[in-house]
């Protein structure tokens, strides 16, 4: 299995703009805490996150090869089949259709992805800008104002319920604590 620091070495050779490599430290975080909650493999799915998104700037004008990128580089460190490459097959799936979401790895990215940019967007619009000062609440809050973030599909993060079995506000804790931890890193 590709380790942690190959994911990161990758995300860094084909991601410049550190807001996007924030993004994809935050989904490896929130990542690492769901597998400890569903009883997955943290170091797996935590390399799931931080590679989810790692072609997106060379794929951004091309949505359909959005992750095929990605799988190639994986495939030249022999990194061919498995549950990450299954898993990033399945990210963009929608519009590859290479593979159906399958399993609690997968669906917990699917779900993790868009709530970490909406609690990141929740930290931006405080005075402070800092992610230790945000709550459940204040997520709350701003989830009901359909006008906040507008681009945010709260179906898709909603999904948590239903495929993973873990209430929305649960959800929301496990991957605010997640990104609190890592702060610093997320420059928030």
């Amino acid at each position: 299995m590709i380790t942690r620091n190959q994911a990161l070495d990758l995300l860094h050779a084909h991601t410049q703009n550190q807001n996007l490599r924030r993004h994809m430290y935050a989904v490896g975080f929130a990542m690492r805490a769901l597998a400890e909650k569903l009883g997955g493999d943290p170091d797996q799915w935590e390399i799931l996150g931080l590679l989810h998104d790692a072609d997106w700037e060379e794929t951004k004008d091309s949505p359909d090869e959005h992750t095929k990128h990605t799988l190639s580089w994986l495939h030249e460190l022999g990194e061919t089949e498995g549950p990450i490459v299954h898993a990033l097959k399945s990210h963009n799936g929608k519009r590859t259709h290479l593979a159906e979401l399958e399993g609690a790895m997968e669906w917990a990215l699917e779900t993790v992805d868009e709530l970490t940019g909406f609690i990141v967007a929740v930290a931006l619009v405080r005075p402070e800008k800092k992610l230790d000062l945000v709550t459940v609440e204040s997520v709350q809050k701003k989830w009901k104002q359909k006008a906040f973030a507008a681009a945010v599909a709260r179906e898709q993060i909603a999904q948590c319920e239903e495929k993973l079995g873990i209430p929305v506000d649960e959800f929301i804790q496990i991957t605010l604590s997640s990104m609190q931890v890592h702060h610093e890193e997320l420059g928030l």
